[in-house]
């Protein structure tokens, strides 16, 4: 199955032509679920970060006895950056 066409499309690359800040993490994701972590990695850097963030955030859920306010917004400042300047070198 190519799971390719069931990923949702980008609205900004659809309409627009321009890839946006989080094109290629659908793939990316999916290289990772394939256990292809360097390719991941070239395609999308940011979604290591991406995944660290969103499990602080479900602690932060979980997890009630503890405060996750500076973790969640040092990795979201950190994510942030990297699909920036992974941004800027794709379309550079």
């Amino acid at each position: 199955m190519d799971l390719e066409n069931y990923m949702i499309p980008c609205l900004s690359k659809t309409l627009f032509g321009i890839d946006c800040l989080g094109c290629g993490f659908q793939r990316d994701f999916m290289l990772l679920l394939e256990g292809d972590f360097t390719t991941a990695f070239e395609m999308y850097p940011a979604n290591y970060s991406v995944l660290i963030f969103q499990e602080i955030v479900g602690l932060h859920f979980i997890d009630k006895r503890n405060n996750y306010q500076k973790p969640i917004k040092v990795t979201a400042i950190l994510t942030r950056l990297f699909m920036i300047v992974d941004h800027v070198y794709k379309t550079s």
